[in-house]
């Protein structure tokens, strides 16, 4: 158990799908759910990944697409408010 919970992990480091979207500059992408999305592309044999979501997809996204769906689950609130436009500036310090 201990070994392959290691090989997952060494694995994991190869790329996570959500953390490559975030911030992928690019028009039109996907914003809610982009790594599982792009993981759910690749797995499916997308061809095109960089031009559809801004980012390569990982190499291993059937062992990524858990991890991803996690947290994109975790990073929902903030996704949505992109999609609705809702911004914020913060300031301050010393």
């Amino acid at each position: 158990m201990n070994k392959a919970l290691w090989m997952v992990l060494a694995l994991q480091l190869t790329g996570c799908a959500t953390a490559r979207t975030l911030d992928a500059a690019q028009p039109g992408a996907p914003v809610v759910y982009a790594g599982t999305r792009l993981d759910l592309y690749a797995i499916n044999g997308g061809c095109c990944a960089r031009d559809r979501f801004g980012a390569e997809a990982p190499s291993y996204p059937h062992i990524d697409l858990p991890a991803s769906a996690l947290l994109d689950t975790l990073l929902l609130p903030l996704s949505l408010l992109t999609v609705l436009g809702v911004g914020f500036n913060a300031t301050g310090g010393l």
